[in-house]
C-alpha cells in the first residue's frame, strides 16, 4: 500500500474535510479526493461519508486511521529529527501566547532538557499557533481557544485570573471604592492600554463584572501583555491583565487593583496536539510535564 495515500487519508480523517487536508497537504482538492477514492479502491471499503460541510469516516476509516496514525506520525518523527542530531535527542517544537510561553511554559520545560529535550518556540495568537500546530509546525500549542475537528485534541491546562489595574497616580484620582460605588462609568476618563485595537481583555472583563460594553477606545495598544504592564506602571492608564503576570507589581506597589469583584473573570489556556502524536514519547512527556507544572499555577 502506498504510504502517500495512507497519509493524506490520515489527513483527511483529522481534518474532517478535503478542502482542509488539502490546504495543509500541499495539493489540490481533486487530487487530495482522487487519493482517497484509490486507497477505497484497493481496500474495497467507503472510508469516509461525504457531507454538505465536510467528510465523516466509516467505521472501517476509524479503525484505519487509529492503527496508521502512530506509525505515519512515527515516521514523520524520524525523517524530521534528522540523522545529524545528538543521540537521543529530541526538538519539541512549542507555539503560544509570548507572555504565557515565556514566563511559564517554557521554564517549565527546561526541566526536560537534561533528559534529552532540545526547545524550540513560537509566539503567536491562538488562530496563529493552532494554524501552525494543524499544519505540522509545532508540536505543541497552548491557546486561548479548544480546537475543532479530529485534526487536533486539546487538554485544559490552567485558568488565569483577569484583574483589573491602573497606574498609582490614576488610582488616587479615582479614590478608593469609587469603582464598586459608581460603576464603570468613572473610569471613562481613565486611557486604556491593551493588546489590541479590538480591547479583547477589556471588551471580556466589562461584560463579566459590569454586563456592559467599555465606551473608551485604546490610548495605549502594544501586542504583549508585558509591555501593556510596563505602560501601565509608567502611568499611562488602566488595563486588564492576568494575576500571574501583575501580581510582583501589585505586591510593590507599582500598580493598584481598582476592583476585587466576587467572582473574578477567568481565562482557560488549552494545550493542543494533533491527534495521534502522543505516541511519540518527546510529546507526550512534554505534555505531562506541563499537565503537572500547572496544577501549581494559580
Amino acid at each position: 500500500m502506498d504510504l502517500a495515500l495512507l497519509r493524506t487519508f490520515v489527513t483527511v480523517h483529522r481534518a474532517g474535510s478535503f478542502t482542509r487536508a488539502a490546504a495543509l497537504l500541499g495539493l489540490s482538492q481533486p487530487a487530495v479526493t482522487s487519493q482517497i477514492r484509490t486507497l477505497e479502491r484497493q481496500l474495497g471499503r467507503p472510508l469516509f461519508l461525504r457531507q454538505a460541510r465536510g467528510v465523516t469516516p466509516t467505521t472501517i476509516g476509524d479503525e484505519l486511521a487509529q492503527r496508521a496514525a502512530p506509525h505515519l506520525d512515527a515516521l514523520v518523527e524520524i525523517t524530521e529529527s534528522g540523522f545529524g542530531e545528538e543521540a537521543g535527542i529530541r526538538t519539541l517544537h512549542l507555539a503560544g501566547p509570548p507572555e504565557f510561553t515565556s514566563l511559564r511554559a517554557l521554564p517549565a520545560l527546561t526541566g526536560l532538557i537534561p533528559h534529552g529535550l532540545a526547545l524550540r518556540a513560537s509566539f503567536g495568537s491562538a488562530e496563529e499557533t493552532l494554524g501552525g500546530l494543524a499544519a505540522g509546525h509545532h508540536d505543541l500549542a497552548i491557546a486561548t481557544a479548544r480546537p475543532r475537528g479530529r485534526l487536533l485534541s486539546a487538554t485544559p491546562l490552567c485558568d488565569e485570573e483577569h484583574v483589573l489595574v491602573a497606574g498609582v497616580r490614576w488610582a488616587a484620582r479615582l479614590g478608593p471604592g469609587a469603582l464598586r460605588h459608581a460603576g464603570p462609568r468613572v473610569l471613562e476618563a481613565v486611557p486604556v492600554v491593551e493588546v489590541h485595537e479590538s480591547l479583547p481583555l477589556v471588551t471580556r472583563y466589562w461584560a463579566s463584572v459590569f454586563d456592559t460594553k467599555p465606551a473608551a477606545a485604546a490610548t495605549v495598544v502594544a501586542p504583549d501583555l508585558r509591555a501593556v504592564l510596563a505602560a501601565v506602571v509608567a502611568g499611562a492608564g488602566l488595563a486588564v491583565l492576568p494575576r500571574y503576570l501583575c501580581e510582583t507589581a501589585l505586591e510593590q506597589g507599582e500598580v493598584v487593583a481598582l476592583l476585587d469583584p466576587p467572582v473574578p473573570p477567568l481565562r482557560t489556556y488549552f494545550l493542543a496536539v494533533r491527534t495521534g502524536t502522543l505516541g511519540l514519547p518527546h510529546i507526550a512527556r512534554a505534555q505531562d510535564w506541563l499537565l503537572r507544572a500547572a496544577a501549581d499555577w494559580s
